[in-house]
This record gives structure tokens, C-alpha cells and sequence, in this order.
């Protein structure tokens, strides 16, 4: 036999579920329980005053925030920026980057500010996102060759056109391969005043802005024809990422020589001496390229997610 407190317990759990759980609104669990509404409202207020329902707001920005000083602190960064993501998965992670990435750039962008930028997904995700800033004298430069021996798409004239004109001005485009052959194309390339010109704006850039590239078959740069079978298997064996094509070590250090100095575009060492140096990556792919480019002090900002934050947080030397 139910006794009446058993029957008011289980009328609290059953408003709760249907309330909390199906969506049903006072009036619709009402009628499924026979009661009044003010009844209903009196069975949620004690389902929360006994402790059946228990509700937990999960502030993601505290989160977030904490775990930002915290690389900032780990990494001796200028600043850190972590994006709460909903699914560790890497085409939903390039779309919070990359706001967070353009919202950054519309807070620092100024006046005869020079912004060099690469190409690829991640940042094809930021230019999408850049909104419109009026300010005068700004120029954007390509960091590093992007034509491509295949039909891959490195979104290169697609960034640079929609960083042109949030920032109104005409890009400067660095029409040449990533790397090349042979050092004495690469030699004959960089000996023409215009590529000198524009390799030599690049290198005066206070604001740099790229990604990681992964060291594996399917990534972008290993897919354009660039490697030969004894350049990948030296890859595959040390490198842990690259920067604007220029593979280093899981201590940031470059880790083929040969292929570096057939690379056409801005040294590792010049991202150091950046104003900004904006690293923007996340994901289970990129986390070891990540970890080794800021032991390698390649970048001082970072911008990343929640997951990819911990990682390197609980990442040992």
C-alpha cells in the first residue's frame, strides 16, 4: 500500500523529471498528474529543498581564464587566450579559434602596423572572421611561398584578399613555391628586388600570425608535391610540426637542415623578435607541434582551446 508521503515523493519525482528532463512546461505536467499548477510549482520548489534536483551552473570562462594564466605563466607568454569548445573535433575548434583569433587582431591591430600572415585552414578560418577596422597605413604580407605543385587549395589569395580588407589595404602576395629543389633556385628567387621586397616587408612585421602544420601524409603541406621519400622519412622520424614550412623537434629545434635552407619565407628565428608573435592551434594533432614551437619561444601569444590548454599544461620536460 502507497502511504501518502510515498505518493507526494513520487508526484516531486515525477515533476522534476518532467520538468528538467522532457522540457514539459507547469501547465503540461499539470494535466499528466491530475494536479493544479500552483501544485506543480510547489513540487519543483521541493524537489530542489530536498536535494533530487541539484543544479550546477558550469561557468566556462572561469575555466577558461584560469587555464590561460596559467600558460602565460608556464610558457612566458604575452598572453594566452583559450576558446571553451563544445566537442574536442578539429573542424569545430578552427571555428572558435578562429574568432577568437580575429577578435584578438581587431583589439591590436594599429596605424602602420605590418601583419604578416600564412595560409591554410586555420587561418582561411580567421580571415572569415576579421571585422572591419578603419585604420590608416596598415600592410599585410604573405609570410611564405604558398603555389602548389597539386591541386590542394592553401586558401593563400582568399586570406590574403579578406585580411586586405578588414584592414583596407592591397596585399602583398609572395608568388613562389614554400620551398624548392634546390638551394641556388631558392637563391635566384630571393635575388629578385621584388621578391626581395616583399620577403623583406615580412621580415619587418610587427604582427605574425600562423599555425602548426602536422607531420603526417594528410596535412596540407605533405599533400602539395613538395617532399621526396628521403625528406619525409627524416620528418616522420624527429619533426613534431612546422612553422610556415620550416620543421623543428619536439625542443623547437629545426630538424632538417637541408630541406630548411630550400624554404622560401620567414626564418623561425625572426618570429622571436615579433612585436606579436600569434600562434593559433588546437587539437589531439597539434598538441606535441604546439609544445615544441613555445619551447622554441617561436610565439608569444597563444591562442588555443580548453583541451589542448590542459595537455600542455600537464606536459613534463
Amino acid at each position: 500500500m502507497i502511504t501518502v508521503d510515498q505518493e507526494k515523493l513520487y508526484k516531486v519525482i515525477e515533476a522534476a523529471k518532467l520538468y528538467y528532463l522532457l522540457d514539459y512546461n507547469q501547465n503540461e505536467i499539470a494535466k499528466v498528474l491530475g494536479v493544479s499548477r500552483p501544485t506543480v510549482s510547489r513540487l519543483l520548489q521541493q524537489a530542489k529543498a530536498d536535494g533530487i534536483v541539484q543544479i550546477n551552473i558550469m561557468d566556462p570562462t572561469e575555466n577558461v581564464v584560469a587555464l590561460a594564466s596559467q600558460l602565460e605563466k608556464k610558457f612566458n607568454l604575452k598572453k594566452a587566450i583559450v576558446a571553451s569548445i563544445p566537442q574536442f573535433e578539429n573542424h569545430i575548434i578552427k571555428n572558435y579559434l578562429g574568432e577568437k583569433a580575429a577578435n584578438y587582431l581587431h583589439e591590436i591591430v594599429k596605424e602602420q602596423d605590418v601583419i604578416g600572415v600564412t595560409w591554410g585552414t586555420t587561418l582561411y578560418h580567421i580571415a572569415i572572421e576579421l571585422k572591419q577596422k578603419f585604420v590608416k597605413d596598415v600592410k599585410v604580407v604573405q609570410l611564405k611561398g604558398g603555389v602548389s605543385h597539386s591541386e590542394t587549395n592553401t586558401y593563400a589569395s582568399e586570406i590574403l584578399y579578406l585580411f586586405g580588407k578588414a584592414y583596407n589595404t592591397t596585399p602583398h602576395h609572395l608568388p613562389l613555391p614554400a620551398i624548392v629543389d634546390h638551394v641556388v633556385v631558392k637563391q635566384a628567387m630571393e635575388a629578385d628586388r621584388h621578391i626581395k621586397r616583399i620577403l623583406e616587408l615580412g621580415k619587418q612585421a610587427n604582427i605574425a600570425l600562423f599555425t602548426i602544420g602536422t607531420v603526417k601524409t594528410d596535412s596540407l603541406l605533405f599533400q602539395m608535391g613538395y617532399f621526396t621519400e628521403s625528406d619525409q622519412e627524416s620528418l616522420y622520424e624527429k619533426a613534431v610540426g612546422d612553422i610556415c614550412s620550416r620543421f623543428f623537434d619536439k625542443n623547437g629545434d629545426i630538424c632538417n637542415e637541408s630541406l630548411n635552407e630550400r624554404t622560401l619565407g620567414v626564418n623561425l628565428n625572426d618570429l622571436r623578435q615579433k612585436e606579436y608573435s600569434v600562434l593559433v592551434a588546437g587539437g589531439p594533432n597539434k598538441i606535441e607541434g604546439i609544445y615544441g614551437a613555445l619551447k622554441g619561444q617561436y610565439a608569444n601569444v597563444l591562442i588555443t582551446d580548453q583541451f589542448t590548454a590542459q595537455f600542455l599544461l600537464d606536459k613534463q620536460e
